[in-house]
């Protein structure tokens, strides 16, 4: 565990954070530093075929150890972090022996990490946690997903006794801001399924997320002398309060969970003379998504007419629900359940509520169920993870490549759909 708590700390302290306004890919220039460090720690590690593109796509490979014929298998975490909260100078701290109190993240700021406010942290007393110094996120989402691939094909690599087929490593940038799959070459990565190591908790495997899109509405005012405005004014502002307002109030982030879809207007800003809003529209059935998305349509149509503001908006889908690619080849999702069971974890089986690179690939025809990598909290200063948490996916990724060697190539097939 040593070996992976160096790794995974090596690799948080470098800032990788992506831009979601910038057009390049990479979005940021940053991300190169994690990515060229990687591919040199890949190519002394011993793996095979290391190749990092123009776009900062990496990947390798690990040979086989067996003759039998055996499905070619990927893992595949992403190297950037969220461009929600800082990820510049972080500073991680390591918790030995949790004993279940608040921990003190920064004095000076006052900010405590508390089981009052994240219950979750009691499922790791007695564990070694990793969290932040107050001022950043930590980057376990997806630094850790990394780390444990890495640690797992140096374990393989060390004991070629156990029998295993070809593994494909891939890691990608910019999945933080959706187009972690937009450039990765699924035909030359040769595999005939991955797994995503970019879940929370220790146990998750997922394999349904949600439908999602984004949306910018702009409204277009006219701008006049507040005290001359009558029958003048066209406050841009105003219309947009009262458009957003047409949008279902109970369905959004902080009251919905599950399966539930919702509407997130996450940035808002303008005047009277001119209004922008950002959404997201989440929902993981597929024809509540598209009611959403109409839903939105039908509301900028009647205020463009009613308003006398100029109204445009954009709407554009981003990823699709997993689950209809996953389901017809549901074997290679049990069999990540039976290599959790044998390493003794329980697998707590369940609909994601985001997305992954994963739902993008299993569009691109690479069936991509994801498993935990093990922390909590992503994308702000209350980011932790339990070390322990960590070593168990990188048993569970060891095994999943010798179940895998061990079950018949043809049995991949779910003879149910």
């Amino acid at each position: 565990m040593n070996t992976l708590l160096d790794r995974f700390l090596r690799y948080v302290r470098i800032d990788t954070q992506s831009d979601p306004e910038s057009a390049t890919t990479p979005s940021t220039e940053k991300q190169w530093d994690l990515a060229r460090l990687l591919a040199l720690e890949m190519k002394q590690m011993g793996l095979s075929d290391v190749r990092l593109d123009e776009k900062a796509y990496l990947t390798a490979t690990l040979p086989a150890t067996t003759k039998a014929h055996v499905p070619v298998i990927g893992f595949i975490s992403h190297f950037d972090t969220s461009p929600d909260f800082s990820g510049a100078g972080v500073n991680p701290r390591v918790i030995s022996g949790y004993d279940g109190e608040g921990i003190e993240l920064n004095a000076a700021l006052g900010v405590v990490l508390s089981p009052s406010e994240f219950p979750e942290m009691l499922l790791y007393k007695g564990q070694t946690l990793v969290v932040t110094d107050g001022t950043t996120l930590l980057g376990a989402d997806d630094k850790a997903g990394i780390a444990e691939i890495l640690t797992a094909m140096e374990y393989l690599l060390a004991h070629p006794e156990i029998p295993h087929g070809t593994i494909r490593i891939g890691f990608t940038p910019d999945e933080e801001i959706g187009r972690g799959a937009h450039h990765f070459d699924v035909e030359s990565f040769g595999a005939q399924w991955a797994y995503t190591v970019d879940g929370s908790q220790l146990g998750e495997l997922e394999y349904e997320n949600f439908n999602a899109a984004k949306a910018r509405i702009k409204t277009h005012g006219k701008s006049v002398h507040p005290g001359y405005a009558k029958d003048k004014m066209v406050n841009a502002l105003g219309v947009m309060r009262n458009l957003l307002a047409g949008l279902p109030s109970e369905e959004v982030p902080e009251k919905t969970s599950g399966r539930e879809g919702f509407f997130h207007v996450h940035h808002l800003s303008g005047s009277v003379e001119e209004a922008t809003a950002d959404l997201l529209i989440r929902d993981h059935d597929r024809q509540s998504f598209e009611n959403r998305k109409a839903l939105l349509e039908d509301l900028v149509a009647r205020y463009r007419e009613t308003s006398g503001a100029g109204i445009a908006l954009m709407l554009e889908d981003q990823y699709y629900n997993m689950q209809e690619k996953v389901l017809p080849v549901f074997p290679i999702v049990a069999v990540a359940e039976r290599a959790m069971r044998a390493v003794g974890v329980t697998p707590i089986v369940k609909p994601i509520r985001g997305g992954t690179d994963g739902s993008q690939l299993s569009y691109m025809g690479l069936p991509c169920p994801n498993l935990f990598a093990g922390g909590h909290n992503f994308h702000g200063k209350y980011e932790f993870i339990a070390l322990e948490s960590m070593q168990k996916a990188v048993e569970v990724i060891v095994k999943i490549c010798e179940l895998t060697a061990a079950q018949p190539a043809d049995s991949w097939k779910n003879k149910n759909a």
